[in-house]
């Protein structure tokens, strides 16, 4: 319950930054098949954002463990469930100290695996950083060697990775258009051999085919709505400019310092989904108890409260195929 109203909330967000996130080959996610889901890695925390939003089943998610350290964040992965992996950077390395421990993920590999036996769904940037590079950076053998080591290990069937490859028209440019291509899959049931850099190699081949060798997907064809005049249309036009009446100035505001507090391209559009859900919240709770003070009605805050959530909806969504 508590994930699936964070991505409703995080499918609002996003859109409060780019102006349409485009999705191709969405037909070719497994809709439950113990899943390791491929993604390139050049927008930071986004990156996970925009897969949760378009992924429609349950994904865990996997991050570097240095993130931990903020208390915040921590509590943040506590709720949602994110796998922390240590990095051999993360490693304290001296030039006469221990050498790095290559059993540091141990745990976080038999916790992907037990999920994975569930039938669970698992996303893991192999490159094992964010970065601004134009193209693929070599690709880290780890999620190879989990998905060779749920079949031939621990037996489980259907095991399928999902490269999936995300492409930005210019990341940290308020208004414009993410892209999302999902690759063909690979199934390890008819994977052939056990060597994880083949196999490594092959998700490179499929991750670079949807990502910095494609271009930004094409807007999706559209959806079939009624008539303007229908009571339904009429309706939806009026909550989206209600949202975006109440909306515009915190998500202004927040997107203005997003961008001047930015000091890398991959910040503007996290520091603006931040700002922006604090911002928010401050100007319902101004609402709230100017209503309040007006009425002492709780049933009438509430449905107020409700039509603000439901024109933050479709403010972001009047002009976009929404998928739950």
């Amino acid at each position: 319950m508590i994930y699936h109203g964070l991505r409703w909330v995080n499918g609002i967000a996003l859109h409060w930054f780019y102006r349409d996130i485009r999705v191709t080959g969405r037909n070719r996610i497994p809709v439950s098949a113990p899943l390791l889901i491929a993604v390139n890695h050049q927008n930071a925390l986004v990156d996970s954002l925009i897969v949760g939003w378009v992924v429609p089943r349950r994904i865990v998610m996997t991050a570097k463990a240095t993130l931990l350290n903020n208390p915040l964040i921590a509590l943040v992965f506590r709720v949602i469930g994110v796998v922390p992996l240590r990095r051999v950077s993360d490693e304290a390395r001296e030039s006469n100290g221990p050498p790095v421990d290559r059993s540091r993920n141990f745990g976080a590999f038999e916790e992907i695996l037990n999920l994975l036996g569930k039938s669970g769904a698992v996303l893991i940037f192999p490159e094992g950083k964010s970065h601004n590079e134009a193209g693929l950076e070599p690709l880290k053998t780890g999620l190879a060697r989990l998905a060779l080591q749920a079949r031939d290990e621990r037996s489980i069937k259907g095991v399928t990775i999902l490269p999936l490859g995300l492409v930005f028209e210019d990341k940290g440019v308020p208004g414009t258009i993410a892209g999302v291509h999902v690759a063909e899959p690979i199934e390890m049931d008819s994977w052939p051999n056990t060597d994880h850099v083949a196999l490594t190699e092959e998700i490179a081949k499929r991750l670079r085919a949807v990502s910095e060798e494609a271009g930004l997907p094409q807007p999706e064809a559209s959806v079939v709505r009624e008539s303007k005049n229908s009571l339904k249309e009429r309706l939806i036009t009026i909550a989206a400019s209600w949202g975006r009446l109440t909306h515009q100035l915190p998500v202004r505001v927040a997107r203005s310092i997003a961008v001047k507090r930015s000091t890398d391209a991959d910040q503007p559009a996290m520091l603006t989904i931040m700002f922006g859900i604090g911002f928010v919240l401050l100007t319902y709770a101004i609402h709230l108890t100017i209503l309040g003070a007006l009425v002492h009605s709780f049933w009438i805050s509430f449905l107020y409260l409700a039509g603000l959530l439901s024109g933050a909806y479709w403010a972001a969504f009047e002009q976009h195929p929404r998928h739950y």
